[in-house]
């Protein structure tokens, strides 16, 4: 009686047929992951402007005035553009910075009256907003637009919007 040795094609098939359905699964899985992870990246820095906005306040008795001369959010980070606000304290451009390393578009908003200031930054697709907001109440929330950022003229995280 001969033995039969090793897989036949079929047998051999199925194995890598099962194998790469499930490698399908986890590298969704992760994508899934990554996204979420970046999501909660940018909200952490963007908590650190909150923090270091407070700090700067304290330091300065205000937070600058920054607007792109229309009255309307500029963006940020502010390369080039001189000035004394809280988005040029160096502790505020890295956060802003290392949000914008996790923010899939790389957009962000930042608007400040001297006496209250807001910013946004872009989120991953997929997220109910289309922004993560901080301003000086110590709102953090999403919201939908860069015109979300201004409640009645005043820097605003407009949160009725979306969250």
């Amino acid at each position: 009686m001969a033995r039969r040795r090793g897989f036949t094609l079929i047998e051999l098939l199925v194995v890598i047929a099962i194998i790469g359905i499930l490698s399908a699964v986890v590298l969704a899985s992760l994508n899934t992951a990554r996204s979420k992870g970046n999501d909660a990246a940018v909200k952490a820095n963007l908590n650190t402007v909150g923090t270091q906005a407070a700090l700067y306040l304290s330091d300065n008795n205000t937070y600058g005035t920054l607007d792109n001369g229309s009255g309307n959010p500029t963006t940020c980070p502010l390369a080039g553009v001189t000035g004394v606000t809280v988005f040029h304290d160096p502790i505020v451009e890295k956060a802003i910075a290392a949000a914008l390393v996790n923010a899939p578009s790389g957009m962000t908003a930042c608007y400040s009256n001297g006496t209250a200031y807001s910013m946004e930054v872009s989120r991953p697709a997929g997220s109910a907003s289309a922004y993560w907001c901080v301003d000086s109440s110590g709102v953090h929330c999403g919201i939908s637009s860069t015109n979300s950022l201004k409640v009645s003229g005043s820097p605003a995280c407009n949160c009725a919007v979306l969250q």
